[in-house]
């Protein structure tokens, strides 16, 4: 299993492993993992100058295709939109939550900070909704793993302790072990996250799910069919768009209690002046909907908690249904992109071929 060597892929790469292992369906197979340098771990500067967070990814897409790898995990929110030839995400386990976590010195909210105060982050998406809801604060463009960017931060790391806060994923967070970092999680209405944003992504090689039924059956397993029709319209969403790593695109999707899949968007002006936000939903197939008590809508709005689906116990069958879902799941993102490029989100961001401002 293919890794990026930070504390946090390790961390998120074992948890998969762990879950794979679990499904049983490896007869008692052992899981490896190959820690790959990506050019992303060895380049230095702002991301959007580098290419995008798809620079953590060629390398691990390499070892996979070469052999040295039979998988390879990625957080969903590097992995480009356009599929990659000879390999297949065979499996999206369920989201954790989405949310972008402030970390900030004293336990300061984000409308606590003081005025001029020095936040970092290195998302364009994030800084303009930073910008947004507090345009005197001075955003600080920063690279660096969980630790290093915590340390930049008084009293939350090792570090120079230069910034009043930074920004960073709950997800990550979580997954180490940091929550104690966090002085205030940003509900979507305030900054609404990134695409794919709290879910990982399993990928193999295409050939693997018909050559290792083994490998194949527990990829189905750690498959989450809510996550993954959320992720689905999310990145659906850029590719319509043709937002680049540039754009400040949020997006969440989720399946609520009364069987809808729902993506909600926000579209930024760079320095923060202006944005576009909007909202659509689409009816799932009654046969693959399932109550679930206890999740109610004000939840899914905040931590994009998910109802269960349904499929066949018959794979045949089953394939076909999740082909169905995942087909709508790409048709409403490809829907909402149309809405908001005839409402002129073109004219705020950087969208389309070519387009760099």
């Amino acid at each position: 299993m293919g890794t990026r060597g930070s504390a946090l892929a390790l961390t998120q790469t074992g948890h998969v492993a762990e879950a794979l292992v679990a499904t049983g369906a490896l007869g008692g197979r052992a899981v490896d993992l190959v820690r790959v340098r990506t050019e992303g771990d060895r380049l230095r500067g702002p991301l959007a100058a580098l290419g995008g967070a798809g620079v953590f990814v060629a390398a691990l897409r390499e070892a996979v295709l070469d052999g040295r790898c039979d998988v390879a995990v990625h957080s969903l929110k590097d992995l480009p939109t356009a599929p990659a030839e000879g390999l297949v995400v065979a499996a999206v386990p369920e989201r954790v939550d989405h949310r972008d976590a402030l970390c900030a010195r004293d336990g300061l909210t984000l409308q606590g900070l003081p005025e001029g105060a020095r936040v970092g982050t290195g998302s364009p998406r994030r800084a303009a909704q930073l910008r947004g809801v507090r345009p005197d604060l001075d955003v600080v463009d920063i690279r660096g793993n969980v630790d290093t960017r915590l340390g930049r931060v008084p009293g939350l790391g090792e570090g120079p302790g230069d910034l009043d806060a930074v920004v960073l994923a709950a997800a990550g967070l979580t997954r180490l072990g940091r929550l104690d970092a966090v002085s205030e999680l940003l509900a979507p209405s305030t900054m609404a996250p990134a695409p794919g944003q709290g879910a990982l992504a399993v990928e193999c090689r295409t050939g693997s799910l018909t050559t290792d039924p083994g490998l194949a059956a527990a990829l189905r397993a750690l498959d989450h069919l809510p996550t993954r029709l959320a992720v689905t319209a999310e990145r659906e969403l850029l590719t319509a768009l043709e937002a680049g790593c540039a754009a400040p695109v949020g997006a969440a999707g989720h399946v609520d209690d009364d069987g809808h899949l729902t993506l909600d968007v926000v579209v930024a002006r760079v320095d923060g002046t202006a944005h576009l936000r909007t909202s659509a939903s689409v009816r799932l197939p009654e046969e693959a909907l399932r109550d679930r008590p206890g999740t109610g809508r004000a939840d899914l709005d905040v931590v994009g908690r998910f109802v269960d689906l349904v499929v066949p116990d018959d794979d045949v069958r089953a394939a076909e249904l999740t082909d169905r879902l995942v087909a709508t799941a790409r048709t409403l993102g490809r829907r909402v992109a149309e809405q908001m490029l005839a409402e002129g989100v073109a004219d705020l961001a950087p969208l389309g071929p070519g387009r760099t401002s």
